[in-house]
């Protein structure tokens, strides 16, 4: 049941986009009540996620990153 932080680190981001399983989130909270490092990570991913949902921040469309791409070729 006992997980390295890297594990945790990897379901605390896995479990801000809703894809962590529950097992998953109860390892990681286990983990969380002795380790005071991952707990501050878990914090500020927290943080950071909530303020971006607030400011509206979306992902660029697969079709908006190929026209990106494109015109950033055209320059170089």
């Amino acid at each position: 049941m006992k997980i390295t932080c890297q594990e945790a680190s990897n379901i605390c981001n896995k479990s801000q986009y809703k894809e962590a399983s529950f097992w998953d989130i109860v390892k990681l909270r286990i983990h969380l009540l002795y380790c005071k490092a991952c707990k501050q990570y878990s914090k500020k991913n927290s943080e950071l996620t909530s303020m971006c949902d607030r400011a509206g921040l979306t992902m660029l469309s697969k079709d908006d990153k190929e026209r990106m791409k494109r015109d950033l070729e055209k320059k170089f």
